[in-house]
Order: structure tokens, then C-alpha cells, then sequence
């Protein structure tokens, strides 16, 4: 078995040798007459009558080359390009819309509250914190409360100073 795979790639490769190299062997002969064509031209000689064999072989010059160079196919016309004329245009003054700062949104929820015949307390939710608050009272050094009502807190963003408003409906 092994030795007829191993017969049968040496035959493969032989024939695929053989192919590629015949057509070069029978056109080396070919190639011989077709690499420079020639033309006889009349010498100007002494005698008229018969050429000489040194005049003869001066005679045959070489044809050039006719075979065309470049894009065959290359987009042509007879159409000036336009002159590249002058554009002239006024800048366009863009103002920056400037945005007015705004307080983040509140990173609190209304837990609940609590009533005392003193003081009234809210407790808010942020994150996992919880905080028990007060009016007057400032948490984080952000956020202060200005007033608590029976529906909402009001609440001031102190670095810009802007009031913010916090639902504390009834929890019930």
C-alpha cells in the first residue's frame, strides 16, 4: 500500500515536471526566430547588382518596439480644466452657548419622619447611608436643609447655591 502511494506521487510529480518544462523546450526554438523581427532595407553600394554578405547583415535593423505604454483605457478630453478661481467668504463668528450650572440631582430618597411636640425630623436615605435631619442641618458639607413642610423638603445645594425640592409625602 505504501509503496504504491509513494509510486504513484513520483508519477505525479514526473508528469507535472514534464509539463512545465516541454512547452519551454519547444518554444526555445520559436523564440528564436519571433525576439527581434528584422527588415532589409537597400544598402547603398558600389555595385548595384548583387549585396554583399557583411552589407546584408548591416542592412537588417531591428523593428522597434510598437506595443503601446500606459492606461490604454485612460480617461481623455478635449475640455480645459476650469481656472481655480478665488472664494472668497466672511468667517462665521460662532458664540459658545454657554450652559448654565446646574445642581446634581438629589442623591437622596424619604425614608420617613418623625414628629416630636419640638422639632420635626426626616430621615433620608443615600446609598447605604442613612441620615436623621433637621432644619438647619448640613450634610456632607453639600447639601443644606432650609425647610420641611408636611409634603416636601426643601433642600440647598451650597456650592452654587441652588434650592432643591425632596417629596416627603405621608409614608403611610
Amino acid at each position: 500500500m505504501n509503496t504504491k502511494r509513494v509510486a504513484g506521487w513520483v508519477a505525479f510529480f514526473g508528469v507535472a515536471a514534464a509539463l512545465a518544462w516541454l512547452p519551454e523546450y519547444f518554444n526555445q526554438a520559436d523564440d528564436s526566430d519571433l525576439a527581434v523581427a528584422t527588415v532589409a532595407t537597400p544598402v547603398k553600394g558600389k555595385t548595384p547588382g548583387a549585396p554583399t554578405a557583411a552589407s546584408s547583415a548591416a542592412a537588417l535593423t531591428p523593428i522597434k518596439d510598437l506595443s503601446p505604454a500606459g492606461d490604454l483605457f485612460a480617461a481623455r478630453s478635449w475640455i480645459a480644466a476650469p481656472a481655480p478661481g478665488t472664494v472668497t467668504e466672511q468667517p462665521v463668528v460662532v458664540t459658545p452657548v454657554v450652559q448654565v450650572p446646574t445642581a446634581p440631582p438629589l442623591p437622596f430618597q424619604f425614608v420617613g419622619r418623625l414628629h416630636d411636640h419640638s422639632d420635626l425630623q426626616v430621615f433620608l436615605q443615600s446609598g447605604e447611608k442613612i441620615y436623621v435631619v433637621r432644619k438647619g442641618d448640613v450634610i456632607d458639607e453639600t447639601w443644606r436643609i432650609e425647610r420641611i413642610s408636611e409634603k416636601e423638603l426643601s433642600l440647598v445645594y451650597l456650592p452654587l447655591r441652588l434650592a432643591q425640592t425632596l417629596s416627603v409625602g405621608s409614608t403611610e
